[in-house]
């Protein structure tokens, strides 16, 4: 049998297109509590800081709108069998919301629920969507051990919310089965989590990286490896400019009186040493000559981006 590669047709592929032109800008005010459980503290400093856009293709987009309507079906199941939900904020009629860290953490629930056939006591809830590989995974081991990730963003949740437990809810893709968990508050990770988030958002230096290998798998798979490993500089926006701090209450305030932006040193390649510096710019000594970043982000970047790392300083 003579089997070609499939090609989506126009139709589907203007499907993907319009979800592609549709999603807003990726990078997140905030540092999320979906993500707190990531073991790379390193990654964390970077996302909070704007450090690289992720993209995804339209597929990807339509699967993750897939599991937020999987969301609304769960809890719709819930109230069908006489469970009390509370979906979103009746102040704001958005999900319910909680912050730390002065605002810059933050955790949406996907619910509290009342009136289990377990339990009367009140729930906070969580919902996902699994393959057959990772859903066999949690049957068999508990979310805590199949994914440690979610476990931690189950315990955030409570943390904020100061409720006790968690009714962790996932759904197989393949096969619509339901997997249910009743997670138990762990008070010391709680504080734990806030305390991992407080350092990330208000450290100045970045995290130790978490292998110096970058084909180790907690690398390989990482939006950051290009900056990380790559040898390449972040975007240039507010958070990666050496000028702008995050504030205890919440806002972003830059240096008075600075020039233009300038990279955070702590973003620029390892092999890159400071020999000069000033409030509008920054000399650096490279394996290829020296750089020197002033008024010029922009144009470093695309240089660096487009020729590596070997950058002369007649060309900047």
């Amino acid at each position: 049998m003579n089997l070609q590669k499939y090609n989506p047709s126009p139709t589907v592929q203007k499907i993907y297109e319009h979800y592609e032109a549709s999603r807003e800008n990726s990078h997140r005010p905030h540092l999320g509590g979906s993500q707190i459980g990531n073991p790379c503290s390193r990654a964390l400093w970077y996302q909070f800081r704007h450090a690289l856009s992720q993209s995804f293709e339209g597929r990807m987009l339509r699967l993750f709108e897939t599991g937020d309507r999987e969301e609304e079906r769960i809890v719709a199941n819930l109230r069908a069998i006489g469970v009390e939900v509370w979906d979103v904020d009746p102040e704001t009629g958005r999900q319910i919301n909680y912050t730390a860290c002065g605002g810059h953490f933050g955790l949406s629930l996907d619910g509290i629920g009342i009136g289990f056939p377990e339990s009367k006591e009140p729930h906070t809830l969580e919902f996902k969507t699994m393959n057959d590989k990772s859903f066999a995974q949690t049957k068999m081991k508990g979310v805590r051990i199949s994914k440690p990730q979610y476990w931690a963003q189950c315990q955030v949740g409570m943390h904020l919310a100061d409720i006790d437990r968690c009714y962790f809810f996932a759904v197989n893709k393949n096969t619509d089965e339901i997997y249910s968990e009743r997670i138990k508050r762990d008070r010391a990770e709680g504080e734990m989590l806030i305390s991992k988030a407080s350092n990330i958002i208000f450290d100045e230096k970045p995290p130790s990286k978490i292998s110096h290998d970058p084909s180790k798998f907690a690398c390989r798979f990482c939006n950051y490896i290009p900056i990380c490993h790559g040898g390449e500089l972040p975007e240039v926006n507010a958070r990666t400019d050496a000028h702008s701090t995050p504030e205890q209450d919440g806002t972003w305030s830059r240096k008075e009186g600075a020039g233009g932006h300038l990279f955070n040193p702590f973003m620029v390649p390892d092999d890159w040493e400071i020999i000069d510096a000033g409030d509008d710019f920054v000399e650096y000594q490279t394996p290829q000559g020296v750089i020197r970043n002033q008024d010029n982000s922009e144009e470093l970047r695309k240089r660096v981006l487009s020729h590596g790392e070997g950058v002369l300083s007649h060309d900047i």
